[in-house]
């Protein structure tokens, strides 16, 4: 009878961590396909994965767009600036915060990219980590964290204290 008693107090807690792993693996795979579509230079496929009111912040305090902005950037980039995007050793973590503003299922993205522009085939290399927010399959909310300092001296960029001068 204690085994029994047992067994119905611990059954849902065990159903709701299926469901979250059920779920925390979606959204992995759905994070993968968007990544996927980035390095394929896939705007229109990008759109896809974003939700109408998606909103990305970073990499700079105070940047912020929104899809339509977003896409708009993208297909930018991809027909004037980029060769060749690479993801290297992208890893993917999900994480469920429970209470607070930002509460929903997000997954991180760890990754060191490869970006090869095509007018000087000049190669940059940085370290992103993008924060997802999904809910309804689709990614609603975005940080996204890089030095921007980096990347432009790998580009040849010289800077310059002003008090130096």
């Amino acid at each position: 009878m204690k085994k029994i008693f047992l067994i119905l107090l611990l059954l849902p807690l065990l159903i709701s961590c299926d469901a979250n792993d059920k779920k925390s693996e979606q959204n992995i795979a759905l994070i993968e396909s968007y990544v996927s579509a980035v390095e394929n230079m896939e705007y229109d496929a990008m759109a896809s994965f974003l939700a109408d009111d998606y909103l990305g912040l970073g990499p700079s305090i105070g940047d912020s767009i929104s899809k339509d902005e977003a896409i708009k950037n993208w297909k930018f980039n991809v027909e004037n600036l980029y060769k060749k995007i690479e993801y290297n050793r992208s890893r993917n973590m999900p994480i469920i915060i429970d209470s607070g503003d930002n509460q929903g299922q997000w997954v991180s993205n760890w990754a060191e990219l490869k970006i090869t522009y095509k007018d000087n085939d000049i190669d940059v290399t940085i370290w992103a980590n993008t924060i997802y927010q999904i809910d309804n399959d689709k990614i609603i909310k975005s940080f996204t964290f890089y030095n921007e300092a980096d990347v432009l001296e790998q580009m040849g960029y010289i800077f310059i204290n002003p008090n130096d001068l």
